[in-house]
């Protein structure tokens, strides 16, 4: 089950026949969250979003599903982003 499920298939195929221009590749939807193409690739094995088709040049992605995804945020947010996976670093004197 995917977090950012994209619309029925209709849908976008209707608002794409009336000039809306929704759909993009993995560059465009980078652009729209604000993040890196790897990171939207990571969204993808992850199940945070998917791709609505597979175009001939990569994923086609539907961009307001990308810019919820992004508005979303982290699933985890650590407490102290400064600790690591072992505990605080402690200063050697």
């Amino acid at each position: 089950m995917v977090a950012y499920p994209n619309p029925d298939g209709l849908e976008i195929h209707f608002a794409q026949r009336d000039g809306n221009r929704d759909l993009g590749d993995l560059w465009e939807a980078a652009r729209e969250a604000g993040v890196k193409p790897g990171t939207i690739r990571v969204w993808v094995t992850r199940k945070k979003i998917e791709p609505v088709l597979a175009g001939e040049t990569g994923p086609i992605f539907h961009l307001p599903t990308i810019r919820a995804a992004a508005a979303g945020g982290a699933k985890h947010k650590p407490a102290d982003p400064a600790a690591n996976s072992r505990g605080p670093h402690a200063r050697a004197a």
